[in-house]
């Protein structure tokens, strides 16, 4: 599923505004921007390493992906959410990139690990009824299991700046 949010909030728990899965590949409202975590700094282009805390704002809402000590309105695992205005939040929308290797690849399997709580954002079966029928619950989950790999589908890509592409070619000093 892809990673989708909108302006309903939860009925339950925080009451922010909630995070789902569905399956449709044309859905506006599944676009994130990746940013550099709370109070950085990140420009743009510049390549996500494994072990990095990030921030992913909704493009729709300007809400960042966010997660806090609330039950999870289906399964009751750790509610995910969106909050803050115009991409400023709190601590608790940083997560940390898991990966193998050193950077966050295009075509790879990433994990999002929540850097304050240490839950994986998972999505598994339980789906909503009214007034998102048919979406899955997203949240966060105490252990790392197949229900919490993502992977980008689509999107803009920055191409690396030249002194990242040296880098890779000469480790030697």
């Amino acid at each position: 599923v892809r990673l989708h949010s909108h302006d309903v909030r939860y009925g339950s728990g925080s009451g922010q505004q909630s995070v789902t899965g569905v399956s449709a590949a044309d859905d506006g409202n599944s676009y994130w921007r990746v940013r550099g975590r709370t109070s950085a700094v990140c420009e743009r282009g510049t390549p996500v390493r494994c072990g990095q805390a990030i921030r992913l704002t909704h493009l729709g809402t300007g809400r960042n992906l966010h997660s806090h000590h609330f039950a999870s309105p289906l399964s009751g695992n750790q509610e995910v959410s969106a909050f803050g205005e115009a991409g400023e939040g709190d601590y608790l929308d940083d997560w940390t990139v898991v990966c193998s290797g050193t950077y966050w690849v295009r075509d790879g399997e990433v994990r999002f690990q929540h850097a304050s709580t240490d839950v994986f954002l998972s999505v598994t079966g339980e789906q909503y009824g009214r007034p998102i029928h048919g979406q899955k619950e997203v949240h966060g989950m105490a252990a790392s299991s197949q229900n919490n790999y993502w992977k980008v589908m689509e999107g803009i890509f920055m191409q690396p700046s030249e002194v990242f592409k040296a880098e890779q070619y000469h480790a030697e000093l």
